[in-house]
């Protein structure tokens, strides 16, 4: 786990203490730039939803490779994420990766791209 991913911990179930570090980010959002509510709350949501996509991911991930270790191993696909229920994620759509980029980089395009490449892999399950 890289420092960023430990910096951000999953919601260990107390819901006032999530909402007071959200209301906190939304505070900072408005006070340190230019975008109005609407404008980050579309990468906000998105980063949320990945951060969630990316925890059952990596649940899954554990458990298939777990599987896959007492026999010969033939690759872990998406559909073996799908038939347990999770979203595929590709490495351009993994939260940790898009905590990863550089300062520079436009994480709204980034965030963007990601929920595209998540919807792309799978179109199927979410149509189904």
């Amino acid at each position: 786990m890289s420092d960023a991913q430990s910096s951000f911990p999953l919601f260990n179930g107390d819901i006032t203490q999530l909402e007071k570090r959200l209301w906190e980010s939304a505070d900072q959002l408005r006070a340190n730039s230019n975008l109005s509510a609407s404008e980050y709350s579309n990468p906000v949501l998105g980063l949320i939803f990945l951060r969630y996509a990316d925890h059952k991911f990596t649940i899954a991930q554990q458990q298939l490779e777990g599987q896959a270790q007492g026999r010969r191993r033939r690759g872990i696909g998406k559909e073996h994420y799908q038939a347990r229920g999770v979203m595929y994620l590709p490495d351009e759509a993994r939260f940790s990766n898009l905590l990863d980029l550089p300062e520079c980089e436009s994480i709204r395009m980034m965030i963007n791209d990601a929920m595209r490449a998540v919807e792309s892999e799978n179109v199927a399950k979410l149509l189904g």
